[in-house]
């Protein structure tokens, strides 16, 4: 059975879907989940789901301190499910095509430093683009640049609010996220 660590940076509602997916499993577990965010809202679901929290300053992320926090719970692979920070070289190395994100576009477009939530949304909006939907990805050095494991798509309406688009790409996410995450640990 392999240890997932989720990474999220605020609400953590694919975190608690993913931990729900995996509850009861023969295939993984989410053994924790982190957040550089001591007023992420992923951290009541941590409670809520009697899942470990662990909240992490930056100097720690970024000198090494957190890998010795997924060493402590045998952590096997990381999701990243709304987390916003560009992951260091080390964990990169220590989990080499073991750190997953998803995207809230059709990579290579709409992808890069600040490229998240509504932002990604309203620039989908601004370009004219027809279509949108989710990248899950490996995670590399670069912000989105990693090779892509599974995309799913959905229309952009004309009439669509960033808020509109949202909710069909959430819909996305929580459909496709877990069965993937699964999928690639099965290898």
């Amino acid at each position: 059975m392999k240890n997932i660590a989720v990474f999220a940076s605020g609400s953590g509602s694919n975190a608690e879907n993913i931990f729900n997916h995996f509850r009861g499993s023969s295939v993984a577990q989410v053994r924790l989940f982190l957040t550089e965010n001591p007023s992420a809202y992923v951290l009541e679901r941590a409670k809520r789901l009697g899942v470990r929290a662990v909240v992490f300053g930056m100097d720690e992320f970024r000198s090494g301190g957190v890998l010795q926090v997924l060493k402590e719970e045998q952590v096997d692979f990381i999701v990243l499910a709304g987390f916003l920070k560009l992951i260091p070289s080390y964990l990169i190395d220590a989990y080499p095509n073991g750190i997953v994100n998803i995207h809230p576009a059709l990579l290579p477009k709409f992808g890069g430093k600040g490229m998240y939530g509504d932002r990604v949304h309203a620039a989908v909006i601004a370009a004219g683009e027809r279509e949108s939907g989710i990248t899950i990805h490996y995670v590399n050095h670069k912000y989105d640049e990693g090779k892509t494991i599974f995309q799913a798509s959905c229309p952009v309406l004309a009439t669509d609010s960033a808020a509109d688009l949202a909710q069909r790409v959430h819909e996305l996410e929580y459909k496709h996220f877990p069965t993937v995450i699964e999928r690639v640990l099965k290898g």
